[in-house]
């Protein structure tokens, strides 16, 4: 790539990305933290996707029964322990196929085998208290990923009222109203969600993305720190962070904040790409050149980002 003095051109940042940052996993549900998405999730599915066990009301009495029924005509009259036992270990078994079902966290679940596994969750309440509102969240982003969004909101609204002294419904939800570029009613709910849990770096995150597309930097910059205080080894906070100050021309702490991101994370593209751009404002033009070619190495995508004219580099900056 030639290049010489990098600058870069002012660009309204785009939409945040997708949900969320926290995984909405019911407690007792064991998975691992999925990585927030990029995009509207897709899937595809090749070969014979096996059914979903049934969860009738009555499932552990008819299992119950087969196995006493088979018992008596053994002539046991008393009570079967042992059916059970099976009987309460098959129940949890399908149990849990149909919450992995719902929660999808390895992302394999087609959106219509995640709706109807929540609603089977949903129907047979079994979730209770404060875990209602987890199989709602899930369902609403399974409606969203196949283009339902009515459904989404409304599941998106059930699972506030269900869970309205919890932060986690408001920060989906306001997730969801960022997708619909509604920012007044994302920041509201962000708004509530922090009021709720001031901790909640997702949420300190994704109301940063928001005051950036209103060009509101200083509201950005300080979500952005916070959430840099309470997660300091997140290298893509420490780059977002330095994102916002090249927006404010602050480039001598623009460097530094994409350089402790580098530190913490070697192989992050963005970071090397953005502290180029702000070493080329600064008139650092061999670092600037260094930087963005690493960057365009290690992600070759942002190499839509430069383009060149003799021996100067334009520079635009890619999404947040």
């Amino acid at each position: 790539m030639a290049a010489a003095a990098g600058s870069h051109s002012d660009q309204t940042p785009p939409s945040p990305s997708t949900p969320p940052a926290e995984s909405s996993t019911p407690p007792d549900a064991d998975a691992a933290t999925p990585p927030p998405a990029t995009s509207t999730p897709s899937v595809t599915v090749t070969g014979k996707v096996p059914p979903l066990p049934k969860l009738s009301p009555d499932k552990f009495t008819e299992c119950y029964g087969t196995y006493t029924t088979s018992a008596n005509l053994m002539g046991s009259a008393a009570p079967d322990y042992i059916a059970a036992t099976i009987c309460q270990a098959e129940l949890a078994r399908d149990t849990r196929v149909v919450i992995d079902k719902c929660i999808n966290r390895d992302g394999k679940s087609a959106p219509p085998v995640a709706i109807q596994a929540c609603t089977e969750l949903v129907d047979r309440k079994l979730l209770e208290g404060h875990a209602r509102f987890y199989p709602f969240v899930n369902r609403a982003m399974a409606y969203y990923a196949q283009g339902d969004k009515p459904h989404a909101l409304d599941d998106y609204n059930t699972a506030v009222q269900l869970a309205s002294k919890s932060a986690q419904p408001y920060y989906y939800r306001g997730v969801f109203y960022t997708l619909q570029t509604d920012g007044a009613a994302a920041l509201r709910d962000f708004d509530t969600a922090l009021s709720i849990d001031p901790k909640l770096v997702a949420a300190l995150r994704q109301r940063a993305i928001v005051y950036v597309a209103q060009k509101n930097f200083s509201g950005a910059l300080a979500d952005f720190s916070e959430a840099v205080r309470l997660q300091p080894k997140i290298a893509t906070l420490w780059s977002e962070r330095g994102y916002v100050r090249l927006l404010q021309r602050d480039y001598d702490n623009a460097v530094k904040d994409e350089a402790e991101a580098i530190r913490l994370d070697p192989k992050l593209a963005r970071a090397y790409f953005l502290r180029g751009a702000a070493s080329g404002d600064l008139g650092d033009s061999p670092n600037a050149v260094r930087d963005i070619v690493t960057a365009v190495d290690l992600d070759p995508s942002l190499d839509h980002y430069v383009s060149t004219k003799g021996k100067t580099a334009s520079i635009a900056l890619p999404p947040l």
